[in-house]
């Protein structure tokens, strides 16, 4: 590592001026801003690891907010979550439902690259569309995302995308055929996966494209020295502009460290060597809220505090499918398939308290379905959940032929940073005479062990790729068992899929709604899940940071934001848009 990233990543001490220096010699300024400086590059720490920049591995939370600064997709989403023209200054959709027809906005060009002849950025045309687009579905891309397209555009008979499922009419007009209507489509493509890429980086850097992107989006790449620092330029070409008219981004640059203690991290925010934070940890948490969720008297003041909706659902799975369960697992496999079983480990907890003890009610109890509080068919009063009820626990296992003289024993799967409420539950489960251990697993090991379906018991979250119910009630359509697909506690139900088939064809929003709020009840019934508490995102940033909106999809919006003491602008016009 050179030494004056050596000297910037050992705990983020020294100032930022040898990173300025590198910024600025690349080419981050214009002659109508000043030069760089400290007080315009945007610090955060991204603590999972980051695996790539491509957009096409963006399966998760780090890779998708390091893209998200990069690239730019056809649509993207509005602050009430719809989509919104992007990249497409207007689109259409033909009355069926089955054409999607994009007109591009001109003038909107790829990052200057040496990619490119002398190095200038060429302008962005539809079929840079087709080109992404089919290189998700390309097997020899192996990307995670190309089930975004696969099974709703345009297929031949075997099955694999059809040759005009992507048409490029001119230039400048995109269409894509879909083969029936899949209403959540436009929210699928304001996803990074569906980011448009030039093929001269990728031809040019094969599979090391992962570390030498070119995208559109407001930030340029700098440099990566992977598990220490990632530094992005502003883009001096970016297409769009704020109201009064004047170039977007606001910053001159981005700075990502990769401290994986979220101790260390949280202290590196304390002392203002981080400019934003996102998920306070169980010790910090305490530090900064009191149970109730307030803020502490000695923390008022010195950060600003943001807490919205979140489309996250923790909850705890069941796997009614034997065929990979052994030994200890598929004896409690068997006891777990009895609906009554379920339900009585659902009845036994204390959700609220729960969030009080451990959380300090940062999130909502799962006391209704498994759509989150943040989508609109959520509704406790039309899909009524599980309530703290002990004694109906009781009556529950005593019917299954569970009780004293043959206590019900199992594990229950999950990852260090969940052993604590973890632990919460297993005394709630206790009291009704429900033996669990806990096994704690690391990430990657528990999660090769869900996908394949073989613990019986297990803690996750689901994160909502797009926010549409559609996303989270695809847990349990039959044909998306994992490890292929997203349900991975293999439910299956005829009247369900039956149910889900319509939703996903049904332009009508009131009658999709009413559709969705049936599959959770049918959730809620059967109980394939236990929904623990619908979560909430809190940001904390340093109190000069203006522009930075969270959101309900927690994304990482930088291109408005500025921090106060900039001085290159009136800090009264660049306050709010």
């Amino acid at each position: 590592m050179p030494p004056f990233l050596a000297r910037w990543t050992s705990r983020l001490a020294k100032p930022l001026g040898p990173l300025l220096a590198l910024l600025a010699l690349g080419g981050c300024h214009d002659a109508a801003r000043p030069a760089a400086d400290e007080r315009r590059v945007f610090r955060y720490n991204q603590p999972e690891a980051l695996t790539s920049l491509d957009p096409a591995f963006a399966r998760n939370q780090a890779n998708w907010w390091a893209v998200g600064q990069l690239y730019s997709g056809l649509v993207e989403l509005d602050s009430t979550l719809l989509p919104t023209p992007a990249l497409a200054r207007r689109y259409t959709i033909s009355p069926d439902g089955r054409l999607y027809t994009f007109v591009l906005r001109p003038g909107v060009r790829f990052h200057d690259s040496d990619v490119f002849p002398g190095g200038k950025g060429r302008e962005v045309k539809s079929p840079d569309f087709v080109y992404s687009f089919k290189r998700i579905l390309d097997p020899a891309t192996a990307s995670t995302g190309g089930w975004i397209f696969r099974g709703k555009v345009l297929e031949k008979p075997d099955g694999t995308p059809s040759d005009t499922c992507f048409v490029a009419v001119n230039d400048s007009t995109l269409r894509i055929h879909l083969k029936e209507p899949f209403i959540p489509f436009l929210g699928i493509l304001t996803m990074p996966y569906a980011y448009v890429v030039p093929h001269e980086a990728v031809e040019k850097y094969g599979k090391d494209f992962r570390e030498h992107p070119v995208g559109t989006g407001p930030f340029r790449f700098k440099l990566w020295d992977e598990g220490n620092v990632l530094l992005y330029a502003r883009n001096p070409t970016y297409w769009r502009r704020d109201r009064q008219g004047r170039p977007l981004p606001y910053l001159d640059a981005v700075a990502i460290s990769f401290l994986a203690d979220r101790k260390t991290e949280f202290l590196t925010f304390m002392q203002g060597k981080l400019d934003f934070l996102s998920g306070i940890r169980a010790g910090s948490r305490d530090l900064i809220m009191n149970p109730d969720g307030t803020i502490r008297d000695d923390f008022k003041g010195k950060f600003t505090v943001q807490k919205v909706p979140y489309l996250n659902n923790e909850y705890l799975g069941f796997q009614l499918d034997s065929a990979n369960l052994t030994g200890e697992q598929a004896i409690q496999g068997r006891a777990l398939r009895d609906k009554r079983v379920r339900q009585a480990l659902n009845y036994a907890l204390n959700k609220p308290e729960m969030l009080t003890y451990i959380l300090n009610r940062v999130g909502q109890a799962g006391t209704s379905g498994f759509v989150p509080a943040a989508l609109p068919s959520f509704s406790e009063k039309l899909v009524p959940g599980y309530t703290y009820q002990p004694q109906k626990a009781r009556q529950l296992l005593r019917a299954a032929g569970y009780g004293p003289q043959r206590p019900l024993r199992l594990r229950l799967s999950t990852v260090l940073e969940r052993k604590e409420i973890g632990e919460y539950l297993q005394k709630q489960w206790a009291d009704v005479g429900v033996q669990v251990q806990i096994d704690i697993n690391q990430s990657a090991a528990q999660q090769d062990l869900v996908d394949n379906g073989r613990v019986a018991f297990f803690a996750k979250s689901w994160l909502g790729d797009y926010p549409d119910a559609e996303n989270y009630l695809a847990l349990f359509y039959r044909p998306n068992f994992s490890p292929a697909g997203p349900n991975k506690t293999h439910f299956k139900n005829a009247a369900y899929d039956k149910l889900y088939d319509e939703a996903r064809r049904t332009q009508d929003v009131a009658r999709r709604t009413a559709l969705y709020q049936a599959m959770d009840r049918i959730i809620v019934e059967e109980c394939p899940v236990i929904s623990l508490y619908y979560d909430e995102v809190v940001r904390l940033t340093q109190n000069n940071v203006r522009g930075l909106t969270p959101n309900p999809m927690n994304q990482l919006l930088l291109e408005r934001v500025h921090k106060e003491s900039a001085g290159w602008a009136d800090k009264k016009e660049v306050t709010l848009y």
